[in-house]
């Protein structure tokens, strides 16, 4: 099997050779520059809008649900496509978002797409696209000997039509065949969106479009995502997606393309781990219900060393790299934040609260044995205005008030970035024909990855999990990586978190 390792070009000589020397690999390292783009200061007003983002893509009402979307003049054109779940859109503007160059069509035509854990389509905007941005390089079927479009394809049941809606808009076009080839592993006939219309703004840059890393179940195109068909081709070493997404700092090499900032960002491997990056074991633990986004169970939250009680409303928690914040039902957020001296909600803004700037927040999170802290600088949002002595918090009311039935699968935690750059992630995929369960993984960061090297503690509530998952062996997660992609991420204001 194949496996191909590329490495972060935006780090230090040094830190290169650290990473990429200490673990052994099959196949020479390939190394792609690695950057996100530093955008415009971010406020309160702008998180509000990544809140209401999040809630829309899982199914709460907004802060301002009785206002017209973006999107609703293409909606109303083209008409709702029912889905099993909502879907996430990365904004550039607002979202962070992780690049990954693909090859679409034969020959080839390089395409760079959003790589999101959050959704489970892959789509990119067509040459015809009528409503793209000039600037969007976009997909021409006509010089590919490789396309099929669905309206010939047998494989087809939707008629070559789909509209895909999101939280902020809707992207619509036809469904069609290619051959797809990211970093060495190659899909013959994955079955994508070729885009001819979209919501204003959902794309700017180089970016074409997005290709998601959820599960079949929440996908609109009813397609076999990507990484779930190199599984089960057996094309990966392993059956797993890992993620390290760093964290800028004020020494943070920068470079200017376009007249776009860009500073480092962090490593996507696909087909296994980069050990390089954690240590210690990861804590495997199986994912819950039905594979749609990838759940787990919450079962302790601290803040200032006491725990917080969770509620009453189920603690099925969506691990999604697509959202920079952490959102949690009412009555939990309420807890948490009634533990910290000083704080309160924020006037107009429903569903955040703040606290003393000077106050620095100590909190964990367990979904199994293991309490994993998140840094008081990734929970401090910045000032809640100019000159304010508080600050927003980092930890948000996801479901303002609504009550999610138990045992309906729909997640009442989303956690993002806030806690995500504090740990090695680890998805762990399963073939399509397996009776087994998917899992997911945390490990301590490296030196190397901005960690301490050490190991954490045990959570105060929860049983102790092994750090292996039900499948049982260390050997699968103590391996190098398969293959790290070129990626951005967009950064504000509070340079330790992105959307």
């Amino acid at each position: 099997m194949t496996r191909i390792s590329l490495s972060l070009s935006a780090f230090s000589l040094i830190q290169l050779l650290l990473i990429f020397t200490t673990s052994g690999v099959t196949a020479d390292p390939l190394h792609i520059p690695v950057h996100r783009k530093r955008s415009a200061p971010r406020d309160v007003h702008y998180y509000a809008a990544a809140a209401d983002r999040v809630r829309a893509k899982y199914g709460f009402p907004t802060s301002g649900s009785s206002k017209k979307r973006n999107g609703a003049s293409i909606s109303a054109r083209l008409g709702k496509r029912a889905s099993s779940a909502g879907i996430s859109i990365i904004n550039q503007d607002d979202d962070a978002s992780y690049f990954a160059t693909l090859s679409i069509g034969t020959p080839g035509q390089s395409m760079s797409v959003v790589l999101d854990t959050g959704s489970s389509d892959l789509w990119v905007t067509g040459s015809g696209c009528q409503s793209c941005d000039e600037q969007t390089p976009t997909f021409d079927s006509s010089k590919s000997s490789s396309f099929k479009s669905s309206s010939s394809s047998s494989s087809s049941s939707k008629g070559g039509q789909t509209t895909i809606q999101y939280g902020s808009g809707a992207v619509a076009g036809a469904l069609a065949q290619e051959t797809v080839e990211l970093g060495g592993f190659t899909v013959q006939g994955q079955t994508f969106l070729l885009a001819d219309e979209l919501t204003s703004g959902l794309l700017d840059g180089p970016v074409s479009g997005i290709m998601g890393l959820g599960f079949e179940a929440i996908a609109s195109t009813d397609s076999t995502p990507f990484w779930q068909a190199l599984v089960n081709a057996g094309d990966l070493s392993s059956p797993e997606m890992s993620f390290w997404l760093a964290r800028e700092s004020s020494s943070s090499s920068t470079t200017t393309v376009d007249g776009d900032t860009e500073v480092p960002g962090g490593v996507f491997t696909l087909g296994g781990t980069n050990t390089s990056l954690f240590s210690g074991n990861v804590e495997f633990l199986d994912t819950q219900g039905t594979p749609s986004f990838w759940l787990l169970n919450m079962n302790a939250l601290t803040v200032q060393s006491k725990s917080v009680s969770l509620g009453s409303s189920s603690q099925l928690s969506a691990i999604d790299t697509g959202t920079t914040l952490i959102g949690g039902p009412t009555d939990a957020v309420q807890n948490f934040y009634s533990s910290i001296e000083g704080s309160s909600t924020v006037e107009g803004q429903q569903g955040f609260f703040s606290f003393p700037c000077s106050t620095s927040l100590n909190t964990t999170i367990s979904f199994g044995g293991t309490a994993w802290p998140i840094s008081s600088a990734d929970m401090n949002l910045g000032p809640v205005s100019k000159d304010s002595s508080d600050c927003l918090g980092g930890i948000f009311d996801l479901s303002l008030g609504s009550n999610i039935p138990e045992n309906s699968g729909n997640p009442t935690w989303v956690v993002g970035d806030v806690f995500l750059k504090n740990v090695y992630t680890v998805l762990r995929g399963t073939a399509s024909s397996s009776s087994d369960t998917p899992a997911i993984g945390f490990a301590q960061l490296s030196t190397s990855a901005g960690g301490s090297g050490t190991t954490t503690g045990n959570a105060d509530s929860g049983s102790s999990s092994s750090s292996s998952s039900s499948n049982g062996s260390l050997r699968s997660f103590k391996r190098m990586s398969g293959m790290v992609l070129n990626g951005f991420i967009l950064l504000g204001v509070v340079p330790s978190l992105f959307l």
